[in-house]
């Protein structure tokens, strides 16, 4: 996939009409193409938009997105943001227009996105034994250059997996692979022992179609996480390098992979990433974090780093999700029109924020989340709650992975509800 292609299907989604697919848009907007919504810059509250709507805030996803670039420069670190967060390819082009090395992704559906719409680097985070994805991904890479896909390996029988499926689509190119070290007994995937790591590795080197470009792995997965055992296992992950490097394993390439970050420990990350020494060749510390792009609050304003290193700037939550009160059938209850089809729930539900009425929005004080349906909202109201049937209700979501995946198309709205753009989902 060509960059010039990319571009120009990156320009195409504006030339998409608005339609009966897409929650909470104008019904008088039917029929326009996004381009020509986008350019009415209507109001939020007041442009017929209908509830439940998802909202992401223009200047907040402006600065996280700033915020990350700068980051990751500070530390010496290259940024492939995780883009199963958004699988919204107009996101990717601002995460690369904010300095990201490529896109990290985790399965081939999502590389497929990637590519149609022209991401050049993409950082596979799991081991790819598909037979029919293997063909298409040695095709890109023949047909394309410029294209650099990296994907973890894990077992030696999947690198025999990889390396049959390869050979038989009659690779040209070899495919990088990394070799992911687990973050300890009972984690998720990954090689468990240092051992396993170098027969894995062996196995690579065996393999015609395979090439061997570093190591990498999830501390997001470090059992009992604190920062003491997260320290520890990066350790273990730099040290593997540092043997596969002394034991020639890097022999021809340009540089050395070394890879983890997720959302919630980037700063151990950076921490023992500084101290990685020397190697024959030149090292790429790839950090993969991607809640960061909208943030959340709930499961990531817990977790995030920046709230053990506060003078490195803050993220802040750009969701906002606005439903109306259906009903409201005593002083304790209430109900709105947004459910388990409109909000994150697996790890929280929302959290009551603001309340709107005629044109005035006011703190969401006695007012609680405690349920949700397929389609309401179950609200716990105190005395302190004014809140009638009509209101618009504000509620923040926890995790954005399970928030963007229920929107095909969201607006994105300034602080005062001008919509100026519609961000594109493809899950």
């Amino acid at each position: 996939m060509a960059l010039d292609s990319g571009t120009d299907a990156l320009a195409k989604l504006a030339e998409e009409h608005v339609d009966h697919r897409f929650k909470g848009l104008p019904p008088d907007a039917y029929g326009l193409t996004v381009a020509e919504l986008a350019g009415q810059r209507r109001n939020l509250f007041t442009g017929g938009f209908t509830t439940p709507v998802l909202a992401l805030s223009a200047e907040r996803l402006e600065h996280n997105l700033k915020l990350m670039e700068t980051y990751s420069a500070r530390h010496g670190l290259a940024f492939a943001p995780h883009g199963k967060t958004s699988m919204a390819p107009q996101l990717f082009q601002r995460q690369i227009e904010h300095g990201a090395w490529g896109i990290t992704l985790a399965v081939p559906h999502q590389v497929r996105v990637a590519r149609a719409f022209g991401v050049q680097r993409v950082f596979l985070a799991n081991e790819l034994v598909d037979a029919a994805a293997l063909r298409w991904i040695s095709a890109e890479l023949d047909a394309d250059p410029d294209f650099r896909f990296v994907c973890y390996v894990d077992s030696v029988r999947g690198v025999g997996l990889m390396d049959a499926a390869l050979t038989e689509a009659g690779a040209g190119r070899p495919v990088d692979v990394v070799v992911e070290l687990a973050a300890g007994e009972g984690a998720r995937t990954g090689v468990r022992t240092e051992a396993e790591c170098a027969a894995v590795a062996d196995a690579v080197a065996g393999a015609r179609t395979l090439r061997l470009a570093g190591v990498a792995g999830y501390e997001g997965e470090v059992p009992d996480a604190d920062p003491e055992k997260v320290h520890a296992w990066l350790r273990r992950l730099v040290a593997l390098a540092v043997d596969f490097d002394k034991a020639g394993r890097f022999d021809g390439l340009e540089e050395i992979v070394v890879s983890a970050g997720g959302s919630a420990w980037f700063d151990a990350v950076a921490d023992v990433f500084a101290e990685v020494p020397a190697l024959s060749l030149p090292v790429l510390k790839l950090l993969r974090s991607g809640a960061y792009v909208s943030h959340d609050d709930g499961h990531y304003r817990e977790l995030t780093p920046f709230n053990r290193v506060p003078e490195e700037g803050a993220l802040e939550p750009a969701f906002r999700l606005w439903s109306q009160v259906v009903s409201r059938p005593s002083p304790e209850q209430a109900f709105t029109n947004a459910g388990k089809r409109d909000a994150a729930y697996d790890l929280h539900l929302p959290f009551a924020q603001v309340v709107r009425r005629d044109g005035a929005e006011r703190p969401a004080t006695g007012i609680e989340v405690t349920g949700l349906s397929d389609q309401h909202a179950w609200l716990r109201t105190t005395a302190e709650a004014d809140l009638e049937v009509g209101d618009w209700l504000g509620t923040g979501l926890s995790h954005p992975c399970t928030s963007f995946d229920k929107w095909q198309l969201i607006p994105v709205a300034e602080a005062d509800g001008t919509v100026v753009d519609y961000i594109r989902t493809f899950f």
